[in-house]
């Protein structure tokens, strides 16, 4: 089934979502000190996160009735989600074929990586900030960095690629390895993509002033690299691509705060509990669970996500003095 021109997912401003992000989880099995606190939170309770068949009829009903074409998985940490494999099975199936990809930590892909390729996972994005170990420890509470890293390898080895690297810097932490980081992604052909942090921590205590911007990462970089604009137009990608020393890697930056792409978005996002959120940073959710449990059927659905994307507003709001942190935390929210 094709969707009809009047049945995607446009918003008021004109842009369309063909890019679904889906949380499986709130659940993570780091503790990133930018995400939540070492203590963890508290998790949501299993009646309220969809099942595995309302996650696969959602998608579906995105697919075949509101003109989605790419499908991320995302947590927490989705490799979590006990019934992983036949989701993204499930998925690929879907007429027109979605992209699968997922975002996650990497700790469990030497286990899972084959699987997931097999069940038709097309690309992985894994979240690495420092190739320094004691570093990786300091942000992320764990000691875990060589299972990040052979979690990388299994990726590239099942075919997942172009296997991609998320790095965060931190002030004070891995603010000065942004060269570093970038050659060992590059002698491993993996490719890096660092990311602003933003206002999206469980404890709300990000600030303006200690994010690391664009500008300092361009500037760290060019160092030691010769940065040229990729030629291929960005469109609605959030990372600007740059060629590094004229090729034939690249490395990519996602300055949602500083140099914000809202105009061009086109993703809308799925929570773990049934909740549409047509921006990473809405204070507003559109509930679909509801629906689901209360057997409405698929265009009612279809029609609610619908009405969903006309509340979503210009952009994120982050330089208004009015701007307020969403409530949920990124994990809560996905990526």
């Amino acid at each position: 089934m094709l969707p009809s021109a009047t049945g995607a997912l446009v918003d008021r401003f004109g842009r369309t979502a063909t890019d679904l992000r889906v949380s499986l989880t709130d659940r993570c099995n780091l503790r990133c000190s930018y995400c939540m606190p070492a203590e963890g939170l508290d998790w949501l309770p299993n009646e309220d996160v969809l099942t595995d068949d309302e996650v696969v009829r959602l998608i579906t009903i995105a697919v075949e009735r509101l003109g989605v074409r790419e499908v991320r998985f995302t947590g927490g940490e989705p490799l979590l989600r006990r019934g992983l494999a036949d989701i993204v099975r499930r998925t690929a199936a879907l007429r027109p074929r979605p992209e699968t990809s997922i975002t996650t930590n990497g700790l469990g892909l030497t286990h899972t990586a084959r699987t997931l390729a097999d069940a038709g996972l097309d690309r992985v994005n894994v979240s690495l900030d420092t190739v320094r170990r004691d570093d990786f420890h300091t942000i992320t509470r764990r000691d875990r960095f060589d299972d990040v890293v052979a979690g990388l390898e299994a990726a590239a080895a099942a075919g997942l690629g172009p296997v991609k690297v998320n790095a965060v810097l931190l002030r004070g932490i891995n603010d000065d390895q942004a060269p570093e980081l970038l050659q060992w992604c590059m002698d491993r052909g993996y490719a890096l993509r660092f990311i602003e942090q933003m206002p999206l921590d469980a404890q709300h205590r990000w600030s303006r002033d200690s994010m690391i911007t664009a500008d300092e990462i361009f500037a760290s970089l060019g160092t030691q690299f010769v940065l040229e604009p990729a030629e291929e137009p960005r469109g609605s990608a959030p990372a600007e691509i740059f060629t590094v020393n004229g090729g034939p890697h690249t490395v990519g930056v996602i300055a949602s705060v500083t140099r914000p792409f809202c105009g061009d978005c086109d993703r809308v996002r799925l929570t773990a509990d049934g909740q549409v959120r047509n921006c990473l940073f809405a204070r507003e959710e559109s509930d679909l669970r509801g629906a689901l449990r209360a057997d409405a059927d698929d265009e009612t659905i279809a029609d609610r996500w619908r009405a969903a994307m006309l509340t979503k507003r210009p952009g994120h709001g982050i330089d208004d003095v009015s701007f307020l942190q969403p409530a949920r935390p990124m994990s809560a929210i996905g990526g």
